[in-house]
C-alpha cells in the first residue's frame, strides 16, 4: 500500500546568522571571508602580527560581524582566538575533518569562503573550549609535567651513573628520590668513598640485605669524571624541582580565582596541607581546592586522584551543561562504542584516535582498578577475562566517566551502592538463567546458604 505524500511548498535553505564571518588560518597569512551590515560580502588578506589580529577583529566589529568560525590549524589559532574573543565575539573553532568533503580547488580564498558559508546557514559545529582561566590552569598544569619528566629522566641518569661506579643502589634504597636516597647522593657528589662512612648515612635496620653485602654495595670504581657528573645532574635535578614548586604557585594562584563566591562574600579559605607531600605530589591542599570549586569531592570515585580531577577540569571547565547528557560526554572523549552497521549486520566497531587529555586521565584511572574490589573494579576484573584487558579499561573509563559527569552537574556525592546496583542486578539475572537450565533437566536449584 502506497503511502500518502505530503506536499512541500519550499525547499530554500534560510541563513540562520546573516552576521557571520569565515577565516582560514596560516602561520603567516589570514584569509577573512564576511558578510557587512548591508549584506555585502568582503574578502581579507591580512598577516599574523598581533597588530593585524587586532585590525581583523576591529574590522570584523565595525561591519556588524557576531559569530566567526575558523578551522583548529596547529597552535596558530590560538592567539587570534584570544584577540576575537576580547572583541566580545562568538568564535566557533571547528574540526577540519566535518567541512572539507568539497569537490573543489583546495585554496585560502574558497576555504575561508567555505567557512563562512557554512556557519551562515548554521552547519557548523563548535570544538570545545574550556574558558580563560581553565585555559590558564592547563598551561600551567602542562609546564608542570614537562618539568616533572625532565626530572625523572634526571633521576634515571643518576641511576645509569651509579651503575658505571658500581654501587648497587637497588640494594640499598629502593626510592632514589626519598631522604636517604639524597642524603647518599650529595655524600658522593661531595667526594665521599668511604663504604662504612657511607652505610652511617642510611638507616640499616629498615633494609633487608646484612651490613657485609651493604659494604661491598657501596663500593665504588670513583673517578673525577663520576663525581663532576653527579654535581652536575643533581644541580638539574634541583633546578626542576624549584620550578615545580614555582609552578604550583602559579597553579594555586589560578586556583584562588576559581573559587566561587558564597553570595557576594569572599571565597572560603581552604585549609593548608597537613601531610608531608611525596615525590610528585602537590605542596598545597589541591583537594580542598576542587571541592570548592567544583561543589563535590569527585577523589572519592575508585581510581581519580586530584591531579588527575585538575587537569581533566583544565580541559573540561566546571560547566557539564555544554554537554545535554553524559552520552554527549563520553562521545566527546572517544570512550562510547561506536559500531559498523550495514545492512542490519555488525561490521564492526570503528576507531578514532584523539590526543584529549581528559581522555587520557579517564583511562589511567580505569587501569589503576585492576586490583580494587569495588564495584568498579569488579566491572573491570569481569571485563578484563571476557573481552581483555584493553577494552576494559575503555569501558571502565567511560563509566567513571558517567559518574563524574553526574556528580559535577548535580553537585551530589559519589555513592558506591548505586555502582555497585548493576552488580546485583547481573548476579540476578545470571541466577535467572542457571534456574531456567536446571528447570529444562529436570533438576531444581537449592542454596546452600538457606
Amino acid at each position: 500500500m502506497a503511502k500518502s505524500v505530503k506536499k512541500i511548498t519550499d525547499m530554500e535553505m534560510k541563513p540562520a546568522n546573516a552576521h557571520a564571518a569565515g577565516i582560514d588560518i596560516g602561520s603567516m597569512l589570514m584569509m577573512v571571508s564576511y558578510t557587512d551590515n548591508d549584506g555585502n560580502l568582503h574578502l581579507m588578506e591580512a598577516g599574523s602580527s598581533t597588530e593585524q589580529l587586532h585590525l581583523i577583529a576591529q574590522t570584523l566589529k565595525d561591519s556588524g560581524v557576531t559569530d566567526v568560525a575558523m578551522e583548529a590549524t596547529g597552535i596558530y589559532w590560538m592567539p587570534l582566538y584570544e584577540v576575537l574573543e576580547s572583541y566580545k565575539m562568538r568564535v566557533i573553532l571547528i574540526n577540519a575533518s566535518h567541512y572539507r568533503n568539497v569537490q573543489a580547488q583546495k585554496t585560502d580564498v574558497k576555504d575561508s569562503q567555505w567557512i563562512h558559508q557554512l556557519l551562515t546557514y548554521g552547519l557548523l559545529r563548535h570544538s570545545h573550549i574550556a574558558g580563560d582561566k581553565y585555559r590558564e590552569l592547563r598551561d600551567y598544569l602542562s609546564s608542570r609535567s614537562i618539568l616533572q619528566k625532565n626530572k625523572s629522566d634526571t633521576l634515571n641518569r643518576i641511576h645509569k651513573l651509579l651503575s658505571q661506579m658500581n654501587i648497587k643502589v637497588q640494594q640499598l634504597i629502593s626510592d632514589l628520590e626519598g631522604v636517604t636516597g639524597m642524603i647518599l647522593l650529595r655524600a658522593l657528589a661531595s667526594g665521599e668513598q668511604d663504604p662504612e662512612k657511607l652505610l652511617s648515612l642510611i638507616d640499616v635496620k629498615r633494609l633487608k640485605a646484612s651490613p657485609e653485602d651493604l659494604l661491598k654495595s657501596l663500593e665504588s670504581i670513583h673517578k673525577r669524571q663520576h663525581q663532576i657528573l653527579l654535581n652536575e645532574l643533581l644541580m638539574d635535578y634541583d633546578h626542576y624541582k624549584m620550578r615545580m614548586k614555582r609552578m604550583e604557585q602559579y597553579i594555586e594562584q589560578v586556583l584562588k580565582e576559581l573559587i566561587p563566591s558564597q553570595g557576594g562574600m569572599e571565597s572560603k579559605h581552604v585549609a593548608p596541607k597537613t601531610t608531608k607531600a611525596r615525590k610528585n605530589q602537590f605542596d598545597f591542599n589541591l583537594k580542598g581546592y576542587l571541592d570548592q570549586i567544583l561543589g563535590t569531592d569527585l577523589t572519592a570515585i575508585d581510581g581519580l586522584e586530584e591531579a588527575s580531577i585538575a587537569e581533566i577540569i583544565a580541559i573540561t571547565g566546571s560547566d557539564m551543561s555544554k554537554w545535554p547528557t553524559a552520552g554527549h560526554f563520553t562521545s566527546w572523549l572517544n570512550l562510547n562504542p561506536r559500531p559498523k552497521v550495514s545492512g542490519g549486520k555488525l561490521l564492526g566497531q570503528q576507531r578514532r584516535y584523539n590526543n584529549n587529555q581528559a581522555t587520557q586521565c579517564f583511562r589511567l584511572a580505569a587501569q589503576s582498578l585492576w586490583k580494587n574490589k569495588g564495584p568498579l573494579g569488579q566491572l573491570y576484573a569481569r571485563l578484563a577475562v571476557r573481552k581483555g584487558s584493553q577494552k576494559a579499561i575503555k569501558a571502565v573509563a567511560r563509566k567513571i566517566a558517567v559518574i563524574f559527569y553526574h556528580m559535577l552537574k548535580n553537585k551530589t556525592s559519589y555513592n558506591p551502592a548505586l555502582v555497585g546496583q548493576d552488580e546485583e542486578q547481573r548476579a540476578k539475572r545470571k541466577l535467572k538463567l542457571f534456574e531456567t537450565q536446571a528447570r529444562k533437566h529436570g533438576y531444581k536449584l537449592v542454596s546452600l546458604t538457606a
